[in-house]
């Protein structure tokens, strides 16, 4: 897979900023997919004491939530550590692994922010419009707005605000446990996001996704390691 847009990496903070105000006006926030056969989620990780980053995509076929394709790319950071711009030291080795991925998916579930992000440009919303496919940010932490505590039964969605906007959802994908923070990427809808984060996280608070593209770059940075 190939990104369909491009643009320069090697960019100041206030070049990355603009560049996501930029980019942030093409994001789609509506359903525009046919059907959804493979869902990706992609992770990545960073090695202690090193500049060394590991970014792992795996496909899931999204019937049964089994395996069909896994890839793992090293490589080394080159963007600095700027909240809200994660993206940009992220994307390229996600960018990188994409082009080693022979089943194509269909929608993909990253382990961040849509469009809840202060410019409304967080990874999956990046990644999404990159690659003009549908995306999902999907968050274990918050990183804006205000919501009220969603109840305690599985698929029970809080509205996320900032600025009297609805950034995404607080949503509880198993009963008693805390909620993740579901947002738009792009070409798909908030209610069309959170359906899908309760399909793929049917025995854990994390999507199947980022569970184990979590627990392929975390296996990765333990070998390096040794």
């Amino acid at each position: 897979m190939e990104p369909m847009l491009h643009h320069r990496w090697d960019l100041s903070e206030e070049e990355a900023m603009q560049t996501q105000q930029t980019l942030g006006k093409t994001v789609i926030k509506e359903d525009q997919f046919a059907t959804i056969r493979y869902i990706a989620g992609v992770d990545v990780a960073y090695a202690k004491e090193s500049d060394v980053l590991i970014a792992a995509i795996v496909i899931l076929d999204s019937h049964s939530l089994n395996v069909v394709e896994s890839v793992v790319v090293k490589d080394t950071v080159h963007f600095p550590y700027i909240p809200g711009l994660f993206s940009f030291r992220e994307l390229p080795p996600i960018i990188k692994a994409f082009k080693q991925v022979t089943t194509s998916p269909d929608l993909v579930v990253c382990d961040g922010q849509g469009i809840a992000h202060p410019r409304r440009f967080g990874l999956a919303s990046h990644l999404g419009v990159l690659f003009d496919i549908p995306t999902i940010g999907c968050g274990k932490t918050r990183l804006l707005g205000e919501y009220t505590e969603p109840d305690q039964i599985r698929g029970a969605v809080s509205p996320l605000i900032d600025q009297d906007e609805v950034i995404g959802g607080v949503l509880r994908t198993q009963a008693n446990t805390k909620p993740i923070y579901v947002s738009v990427g792009h070409r798909i809808s908030l209610q069309t996001a959170c359906d899908w984060i309760i399909k793929l996280s049917p025995n854990y608070r994390l999507p199947e996704t980022t569970r184990l593209a979590d627990q392929l770059v975390n296996q990765t940075i333990r070998q390096q390691s040794k």
